[in-house]
């Protein structure tokens, strides 16, 4: 995501790394730059000259011309005015109802369904709610499936009334049913359209009138840029929502629509869907996207992903088998296992900082790991216990078992006995017992370029 904003910037930014004096001129000239490059990530041009326009006043007002490091004093300033343009604080979910609501509004094909399955999964693991997913789409039988079919992957109950074509008595119905069976979170998945319409905007209206959410949020694709924008002012104008939902922000490489549609709407990004997985949901932090748009990582998120992952008892186990030099094939495994739950690879990598723009070009497969994966499988319960035993003819077989080749057999067992021996000499360290529960990097995969 922003790949293409964040290379412009970074371009405009050479400008007052260049030779010679910093002056007015340069200032201008490098916030000409940004001002193109917003407009070329398809910022509305509005938001893009106030933004400039506030970042000159500032840079010009906090002496950046006498600045020992101009540059650097000018990334800040635009990363602060970024973190300002996308929000500012971080917009928090209003569950204070009992049970709180939440209704889900609109395009048809914005990826309105998923992101309800998403949201409820969220909920349940992080939040400990106990939510109902309730299917108001009566246009199309598909949506009340595929809701159906997302509850049950999450393991949350979906409240449908397939003869019904009262979408707000199939609305009403669903909140008895929440308060009868102490679900204490109601989703409410509305229909979609292909353009917005009359016939839909009063339904939707009308749902909300009757539901009295604490929640309406606008889901929009990404993708369709300044569309976005223009959808979600007249959603907004007739539905006053109160947040906003980004759906496909790991497909834009632009992220124009993260960037205008706070000011247009005047209310706040609370979630972004990047990917199609289940738990490819993100709350929406602006100061954290605007250092992932100026190339910055963003540590924060990968720490918090891997503490989702962060098993104690687990942690204190794997500690001990390290410390007796027990780490074997299974531990290893289970590292991979867990590396693998906390999301797309290349994403993981871009959110440390200074590798996001080493790896733009570097294509890294999410199925990665399988051929790690293959050869660990094909071993016995006894090879992968006990590493040393792993001789010649073992090796070729485990090689043919897994459809690989014996050179890559070989470089596993080099790179598991190197975690081992790094492993055991962090254990012991400060530094080895805070990292120690923190999911390993077993076997990097190959990357393409």
């Amino acid at each position: 995501m922003f790949e293409n904003l964040s290379e412009r910037l970074e371009r405009s930014f050479k400008i007052l790394k260049g030779e010679g004096k910093i002056t007015e001129i340069n200032v201008a000239e490098t916030l000409k730059d940004v001002r193109k490059a917003l407009l070329d990530a398809d910022v509305n041009y509005k938001v893009a000259k106030n933004f400039t326009d506030t970042v000159k006043e500032k840079a010009l007002g906090q002496n950046v011309l006498t600045a020992v490091k101009p540059s650097q004093l000018m990334v800040k300033i635009v990363h602060d005015e970024l973190t300002k343009l996308m929000g500012g604080d971080t917009a928090e979910l209003k569950l204070e109802g009992r049970p709180a609501i939440i209704l889900m509004s609109g395009l048809q094909g914005s990826g309105k369904t998923t992101f309800t399955g998403k949201l409820a999964r969220l909920l349940k693991t992080k939040k400990n709610r106990k939510p109902l997913l309730v299917a108001c789409d009566i246009y199309r039988p598909a949506a009340i499936e595929q809701l159906k079919v997302l509850g049950e992957q999450i393991g949350v109950p979906v409240y449908s009334e397939l003869e019904s074509k009262d979408a707000v008595q199939i609305a009403l119905n669903a909140i008895k049913e929440a308060k009868a069976n102490s679900c204490d979170t109601v989703i409410v998945d509305t229909a979609g359209r292909l353009a917005i319409d009359e016939q839909m905007m009063a339904e939707i209206e009308a749902i909300k009138k009757a539901i009295q959410p604490d929640e309406t949020l606008f889901v929009v694709d990404s993708m369709t840029g300044q569309d976005a924008v223009n959808t979600a002012r007249e959603f907004n104008e007739r539905l006053d929502f109160d947040g906003v939902v980004l759906t496909k922000l790991d497909g834009d490489t632009r992220g124009g629509a993260a960037l205008s549609i706070r000011t247009v709407v005047n209310k706040p990004i609370k979630f972004v869907g990047t990917g199609e997985k289940l738990e490819a949901i993100d709350q929406f932090h602006p100061s954290r996207m605007a250092d992932r748009i100026l190339g910055m990582g963003d540590i924060v998120s990968l720490v918090e992903r891997a503490q989702e992952q962060y098993d104690e008892e687990e942690a204190k186990r794997l500690q001990k088998k390290i410390q007796k030099n027990q780490f074997d094939f299974n531990d290893f495994m289970a590292q991979i296992q867990q590396i693998k739950k906390m999301g797309n690879l290349k994403e993981l990598a871009s959110m440390i900082p200074g590798v996001g723009k080493a790896i733009k070009d570097i294509d890294i497969d999410d199925n990665a790991f399988k051929s790690i994966e293959a050869i660990i499988n094909s071993m016995t319960p006894k090879e992968r216990t006990n590493p040393e035993i792993l001789n010649g003819s073992r090796r070729t077989r485990i090689a043919k078992g897994s459809g690989t080749n014996i050179q890559e057999v070989n470089r596993l067992l080099k790179q598991f006995d190197q975690t081992r021996k790094m492993m055991k000499m962090v254990t012991g360290s400060k530094m080895g017992k805070m990292m120690s529960g923190m999911p390993g990097m077993p076997g990097m995969p190959k990357m393409k370029r």
